[in-house]
Protein backbone atom coordinates (compact mmCIF):
# COMPACT_ATOMS: atom_id res chain seq x y z
CA UNK A 1 0.00 0.00 0.00
CA UNK A 2 2.84 2.43 0.79
CA UNK A 3 4.33 1.78 -2.64
CA UNK A 4 0.97 2.27 -4.37
CA UNK A 5 0.38 5.56 -2.58
CA UNK A 6 3.91 6.91 -3.05
CA UNK A 7 4.46 5.88 -6.69
CA UNK A 8 2.60 8.79 -8.35
CA UNK A 9 4.52 11.36 -6.30
CA UNK A 10 7.97 10.12 -7.32
CA UNK A 11 7.93 11.96 -10.66
CA UNK A 12 6.57 15.18 -9.16
CA UNK A 13 9.22 15.17 -6.46
CA UNK A 14 11.92 14.52 -9.05
CA UNK A 15 10.65 17.35 -11.24
CA UNK A 16 10.65 19.80 -8.35
CA UNK A 17 14.14 18.78 -7.19
CA UNK A 18 15.53 18.92 -10.72
CA UNK A 19 13.99 22.34 -11.33
CA UNK A 20 15.43 23.67 -8.07
CA UNK A 21 18.86 22.19 -8.76
CA UNK A 22 18.99 23.64 -12.25
CA UNK A 23 17.74 27.01 -11.06
CA UNK A 24 20.45 27.08 -8.38
CA UNK A 25 23.14 26.09 -10.87
CA UNK A 26 22.07 28.63 -13.47
CA UNK A 27 21.35 31.60 -11.21
CA UNK A 28 24.91 32.98 -11.49
CA UNK A 29 25.11 32.20 -15.19
CA UNK A 30 23.64 34.11 -18.07
CA UNK A 31 21.70 31.04 -19.12
CA UNK A 32 17.97 30.61 -18.77
CA UNK A 33 16.27 27.34 -17.90
CA UNK A 34 14.45 25.96 -20.92
CA UNK A 35 11.03 24.65 -19.79
CA UNK A 36 10.84 22.27 -22.76
CA UNK A 37 14.13 20.65 -21.80
CA UNK A 38 12.91 20.25 -18.23
CA UNK A 39 9.68 18.66 -19.45
CA UNK A 40 11.61 16.30 -21.73
CA UNK A 41 13.93 15.24 -18.89
CA UNK A 42 11.05 14.68 -16.48
CA UNK A 43 9.18 12.67 -19.13
CA UNK A 44 12.16 10.39 -19.66
CA UNK A 45 12.51 9.96 -15.90
CA UNK A 46 8.80 9.18 -15.60
CA UNK A 47 9.16 6.40 -18.17
CA UNK A 48 12.18 4.92 -16.39
CA UNK A 49 10.67 4.94 -12.90
CA UNK A 50 7.06 3.97 -13.66
CA UNK A 51 6.30 1.04 -11.36
CA UNK A 52 2.55 0.77 -11.95
CA UNK A 53 2.92 -2.29 -14.16
CA UNK A 54 5.02 -4.07 -11.53
CA UNK A 55 2.53 -3.16 -8.80
CA UNK A 56 -0.29 -4.54 -10.93
CA UNK A 57 1.55 -7.79 -11.67
CA UNK A 58 2.51 -8.22 -8.01
CA UNK A 59 -1.14 -7.79 -7.06
CA UNK A 60 -2.14 -10.44 -9.62
CA UNK A 61 0.50 -12.83 -8.28
CA UNK A 62 -0.83 -12.35 -4.75
CA UNK A 63 -4.40 -13.03 -5.88
CA UNK A 64 -3.31 -16.16 -7.74
CA UNK A 65 -1.29 -17.28 -4.70
CA UNK A 66 -4.37 -16.86 -2.51
CA UNK A 67 -6.58 -18.82 -4.90
CA UNK A 68 -4.05 -21.68 -5.06
CA UNK A 69 -3.96 -21.82 -1.27
CA UNK A 70 -7.77 -22.00 -1.23
CA UNK A 71 -7.81 -24.91 -3.69
CA UNK A 72 -8.27 -28.43 -2.40
CA UNK A 73 -5.27 -29.84 -4.27
CA UNK A 74 -1.73 -29.20 -3.19
CA UNK A 75 0.37 -27.25 -5.69
CA UNK A 76 3.64 -26.50 -3.93
CA UNK A 77 5.68 -26.12 -7.12
CA UNK A 78 3.25 -23.58 -8.55
CA UNK A 79 3.46 -21.61 -5.30
CA UNK A 80 7.27 -21.66 -5.53
CA UNK A 81 7.14 -20.19 -9.04
CA UNK A 82 4.73 -17.49 -7.92
CA UNK A 83 7.04 -16.56 -5.04
CA UNK A 84 9.90 -16.22 -7.55
CA UNK A 85 7.74 -13.92 -9.67
CA UNK A 86 6.84 -11.85 -6.61
CA UNK A 87 10.54 -11.41 -5.84
CA UNK A 88 11.17 -10.30 -9.44
CA UNK A 89 8.44 -7.69 -9.31
CA UNK A 90 9.58 -6.40 -5.92
CA UNK A 91 13.20 -6.18 -7.09
CA UNK A 92 12.14 -4.27 -10.19
CA UNK A 93 10.09 -1.87 -8.07
CA UNK A 94 13.14 -1.31 -5.87
CA UNK A 95 15.37 -0.70 -8.88
CA UNK A 96 13.04 1.68 -10.65
CA UNK A 97 11.60 3.70 -7.79
CA UNK A 98 13.75 6.65 -6.89
CA UNK A 99 12.25 7.14 -3.45
CA UNK A 100 13.40 6.39 0.10
CA UNK A 101 9.97 5.42 1.44
CA UNK A 102 9.43 3.01 -1.44
CA UNK A 103 12.90 1.54 -0.83
CA UNK A 104 11.99 0.92 2.81
CA UNK A 105 8.69 -0.66 1.76
CA UNK A 106 10.54 -2.86 -0.76
CA UNK A 107 12.77 -4.20 2.03
CA UNK A 108 9.70 -5.02 4.13
CA UNK A 109 8.04 -6.73 1.15
CA UNK A 110 11.18 -8.79 0.51
CA UNK A 111 11.22 -9.93 4.13
CA UNK A 112 7.54 -10.91 3.97
CA UNK A 113 7.95 -12.81 0.69
CA UNK A 114 11.05 -14.56 2.07
CA UNK A 115 8.94 -15.84 4.99
CA UNK A 116 6.32 -17.02 2.50
CA UNK A 117 9.04 -18.75 0.46
CA UNK A 118 10.26 -20.61 3.55
CA UNK A 119 6.72 -21.82 4.28
CA UNK A 120 6.06 -22.79 0.66
CA UNK A 121 9.04 -25.14 0.72
CA UNK A 122 7.07 -27.27 3.19
CA UNK A 123 4.08 -27.55 0.83
CA UNK A 124 3.93 -30.46 -1.58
Amino acid sequence: EVVKEKAPRVVTTYRDRLHQRLTDLLKDQEVELDPDSLIREVSMFADRCDINEEISRLSCHLEQFDSILSAKTSQGKKLEFLVQEMFREINTIGSKANDVEISHAVIEMKLAVEKIRENVQNVE
